[in-house]
């Protein structure tokens, strides 16, 4: 990583936390972190909350550092809103904390947050991600936080003032008025409750609940409520000493969280706002089999299923925080496979940029050690246009790689072959699936003019030479060799119009289309006595 550290964006990250963790607890863990709310699917664009001070976390650790990567579970924010597609009679639960509402039904999970937790963990461990995740549940319910509490209770006023500044509508109301403190119903456990009265001495606490409960707590006892978001974020950056967060672009607006947990950090809590790149939006093409009126979002594992975990994590590390980037669920996943294995050959080569070895590293493994990897990196297209041929089947699969030379086994091929055959089956449109045909279509062939049935002759002909870079010679060669053309005579529009016609010809005796997977594949696919008998020979 040395020579790669001058051009990454992780690297100057790394230098820039460290020198100011030595500034402000020499000799401690520097303290990177990361927020999740487990209310829904965790997607994608979660992600990047997470990978972002994972990578720099890393790097430190691959300097020699004790780095500490939190991830605050916020389990113990209010359950907002019924999901579509879940039973409306989960509205009696809105105003509970996550972890005390039911998982979705069928779930074996204990609650709603750890039915949303449960799939993110998993894939933060197939994407070595190395983190300690902390729960707010289990921290505000212990009374972790309790001091932090009174604390931000007693300086109300001056939080509320800071608040103020960036109000554009006051409504009249009094800082007096103004409590941080959020407490859950004791009797319905909803937070559906307004604090009445306050005594700073007794630290006594008398709240009403829309329900119709109320009662009186001691604040310095009462562990089921929890600080509000712009007050709780700033406390946590103080209690645990954090230096590096980011934060989405909807954090950085004037009056956000982000922006006065700046100011109640320091005037309240005496701590530091971290270092906090803003991150931007993560798109998503070609999301087959996802439907947003249903609540369902793309996750990481979904992308795990199709790509494996050193390529997701590249798409990370390759693109500073601030840069914008899209995921392939559609046919730019094989381009995607193709960028990634043509930089794994520079690296190889010796002939890889400082960005591009820092992102491959990045990619490939951490401080602990390398990530698992495909023996055999058969190209992804390859593999999903033979899938897609031979609908999954093992022994025929394995035919056709044998025959590319490319592996002996199919484990050498995996997991990257998993991942393409589940590609092929979850978001290759049904309208682009590849059917060979069973018999000849005659009546296309008994249309043919001379030159066309003289080309098909000469592709059964060529056959013999059954390697992918034989058949790519042919396919492509045929028009050259009727055009009176030498074999490596380079492409005029002439000849190009040529070729295309001929593949399209090809495609049509086929597999009854205009277009399909790469024709060298295809006929090593389909083999060579049956392209004979399809193709009229």
């Amino acid at each position: 990583m040395a020579e790669s550290a001058e051009a990454d964006w992780v690297s100057r990250f790394a230098d820039e936390v460290i020198s100011e963790a030595e500034r402000r607890a020499p000799g401690k863990p520097i303290v990177c972190a990361s927020g999740l709310s487990p209310s829904g699917p965790i997607h994608l664009g979660n992600l990047r909350e997470v990978m972002t001070p994972h990578l720099v976390a890393d790097e430190i650790r691959r300097r020699g550092l004790d780095c500490v990567h939190l991830l605050s579970w916020d389990d113990y924010d209010r359950f907002r809103r019924v999901p579509a597609g879940v039973d409306p009679s989960w509205a009696e639960h809105i105003g509970k904390p996550l972890t005390s509402v039911p998982a979705p039904p069928g779930s074996p999970h204990a609650n709603w947050a750890e039915h949303f937790k449960a799939p993110m963990t998993a894939a933060l461990t197939e994407l070595g991600v190395d983190y300690r995740g902390i729960s707010q549940t289990e921290q505000y319910t212990s009374g972790a936080y309790r001091e932090q509490i009174l604390l931000a209770v007693r300086e109300r006023s001056r939080i509320d003032a800071i608040l103020a500044a960036y109000r554009t509508k006051d409504g009249g109301r009094e800082v007096a008025d103004y409590f941080p403190y959020k407490p859950y119903c004791e009797l319905c456990e909803r937070d559906l409750t307004k604090v009445t009265a306050y005594d700073d001495e007794t630290t006594e606490l008398a709240y009403t609940c829309e329900c119709g409960f109320g009662e009186t707590v001691r604040l310095a006892e009462h562990d089921r409520g929890k600080l509000v978001w712009k007050v709780d974020w700033p406390m946590r950056w103080a209690y645990e000493g954090v230096v590096f967060e980011p934060s989405g672009v909807d954090h950085h607006s004037p009056g956000s969280a982000w922006v006065v947990g700046g100011q109640i950090v320091g005037e309240v809590f005496g701590g530091e706002q971290p270092i906090g790149p803003m991150y931007a939006f993560v798109g998503i093409t070609g999301m087959a089999k996802m439907s947003s009126s249903k609540g369902d979002v793309p996750t990481p594992a979904d992308a795990l299923g199709i790509m494996e975990a050193p390529v997701l994590r590249w798409l990370y590390a390759r693109r500073k925080p601030a840069q914008s980037f899209k995921i392939a669920f559609d046919q730019e996943i094989q381009r995607l496979y193709d960028e990634w294995d043509a930089l794994a050959r520079k690296v190889d080569s010796g002939q890889a940029q400082p960005a591009e070895l820092a992102a491959h590293a990045r990619a490939v493994g951490t401080a602990a050690g390398p990530l698992p990897a495909t023996p055999v990196p058969v190209p992804y297209r390859t593999l999903a246009s033979i899938l897609d041929i031979t609908t999954g089947h093992d022994e025929q699969a394995l035919r056709i790689l044998r025959d590319l030379d490319a592996v002996d086994r199919l484990d050498q091929a995996r997991p990257r072959l998993d991942r393409a055959q589940r590609w092929v089956a979850d978001h290759l449109p049904a309208d682009q699936r590849t059917h060979v045909r069973e018999t000849p279509d005659q009546d296309l062939l008994d249309s043919l003019g001379q030159t066309e049935r003289e080309s098909l002759r000469l592709l059964a002909d060529g056959l013999d030479d059954w390697t992918l870079d034989g058949l790519t010679s042919l396919v492509y060669g045929v028009p050259k060799l009727q055009a009176g053309l030498d074999a490596d005579a380079k492409p005029t529009p002439e000849l190009k119009a040529a070729q295309r016609a001929f593949f399209v010809l090809l495609y049509r005796l086929l597999v009854g289309r205009d277009t399909g997977p790469r024709l060298p594949t295809l006929l090593m696919a389909v083999g060579a006595d049956r392209v004979r008998k399809l193709v009229g020979g």
